[in-house]
């Protein structure tokens, strides 16, 4: 909160000229003690344990736009499976049969603000001449093809993927018209990994994660893009055996005495601490760092492997379903470590950004494919209830990007 200091001017003055300037300036002293004492009331009443991100626009009023509700939208998505053809079998609820449409109707609306709508025109312009990279796994991909669509109206991209040595899960494509390039990278620990069960490689197999190594595969692919959205997550629910400086450490539901047992969590927050500290150490990268916090499953009755399934159609509502369990904990844990990166990486003149999906997205299952899911790497249907229908609630993460990259971010943690 900024004063303005009262000039007096040089000249001769009569003394009721002077009395009524002591005037004002006892009523200015008086008021500003006055306010003071109500901003450091203000403070203290509303003071919290919380993680909560705002956006400062221009007139420098703060608002939260991760703390609202989903309101009814009857005007529908952006686009739909006629004016985009990116929408990948796997999230493509119409296609695959799905006959209820409400999940498609409806917004976020952010408690003090509104959230605008997705401009894909205004985007463009924004990302004009620069790059953007999604890193992480299939939930990450996921926003990404949501991107290609809500962008589907004004510009189609070359895929020029096959110019790069990459994991056949990566892509790169390029919007000519605007010298923009918009990549996926595949990587689902972030770190270096490789599979330590004899039997190779299975949905329930265990992995080594070395926690301190960065997974190569993506940090040497970044470096010159201007915007890196990183998200991982669910592969962290899998067995997993945790080495640093080269030992083992502890494993995550490995079932082995003779090692100590650790929570899925301890490895999530080391690989995050691996990547933003090695990203801020990364010779030349002047990017945007953003984290796209932990996106909620909405299994029921059991999980994916044991006849789990998502078929509510509505959203829930603020008071019937919060965050809790291990959905939080990955929450926490991320957010945590954010809190301390991003501190750093400020006094090194990088940005740090925060997408704060988890909670509004809890409120959500609705928004998975469900039964209307396909696999990516066999013909068949399988309940899907970790990824989401395109078009869908995802679409929200991209107005999330788009309202930060055009009025600047600012984060506040109480």
């Amino acid at each position: 909160m900024k004063f303005q200091s009262i000039e007096f001017l040089n000249g001769n003055c009569t003394l009721a000229n002077i009395s009524k300037r002591v005037f004002l300036v006892s009523f200015t002293l008086f008021v500003t003690v006055f306010l003071l004492s109500l901003l450091r009331g203000s403070l203290h009443s509303s003071s919290k344990i919380s993680a909560s991100t705002s956006l400062r626009s221009n007139d420098t009023k703060q608002c939260d736009l991760f703390s609202g509700k989903w309101v009814s939208h009857p005007q529908g998505p952006y686009y739909n499976t006629e004016t985009c053809h990116f929408i990948p079998d796997q999230q493509n609820c119409i296609k695959n049969g799905r006959p209820d449409t409400e999940f498609m109707n409806w917004r976020w609306k952010p408690d003090e603000c509104d959230l605008p709508l997705f401009n894909a025109k205004q985007f463009l312009e924004i990302v004009r001449g620069k790059s953007m990279a999604f890193v992480g796994d299939s939930v990450g991909r996921n926003q990404m093809q949501s991107l290609l669509c809500l962008l589907a109206g004004v510009a189609y991209p070359n895929d020029i993927s096959g110019r790069y040595t990459l994991h056949p899960y990566s892509t790169v494509r390029f919007y000519a018209d605007y010298n923009f390039t918009l990549a996926t990278v595949w990587s689902t620990f972030l770190v270096r990994a490789s599979d330590a069960d004899p039997g190779g490689h299975s949905y329930s197999s265990i992995m080594k994660l070395y926690l301190d190594e960065v997974d190569k595969s993506w940090v040497t692919q970044i470096q010159n893009f201007d915007y890196v959205i990183i998200s991982v997550g669910q592969w962290f629910l899998r067995p997993l055996m945790f080495y640093e400086s080269g030992q083992v450490v502890g494993c995550y539901y490995c079932n082995n005495e003779n090692i100590t047992t650790l929570t899925n969590y301890y490895g999530l927050k080391k690989a995050y601490q691996t990547a933003f500290k090695t990203l801020m150490d990364l010779k030349g990268y002047k990017g945007v760092t953003i984290l796209r916090t932990y996106s909620p499953q909405h299994f029921e009755n059991g999980q994916w492997n044991d006849g789990g399934s998502c078929g509510r159609t509505r959203p829930f509502t603020p008071k019937e379903m919060r965050l809790d369990g291990y959905m939080l904990e990955g929450y926490l844990s991320e957010v945590e470590v954010f809190r301390a990166e991003e501190k750093e990486a400020r006094k090194r003149g990088l940005q740090f950004w925060l997408i704060d999906i988890s909670e509004l997205m809890m409120l959500r299952p609705d928004g998975h494919p469900n039964k209307y899911g396909r696999s990516r790497d066999k013909n068949m249907t399988v309940n899907d209830c970790v990824h989401w229908c395109i078009p869908g609630p995802i679409d929200t993460w991209n107005e999330f990007l788009l309202h930060m990259m055009k009025i600047g971010y600012g984060i506040s943690f109480n």
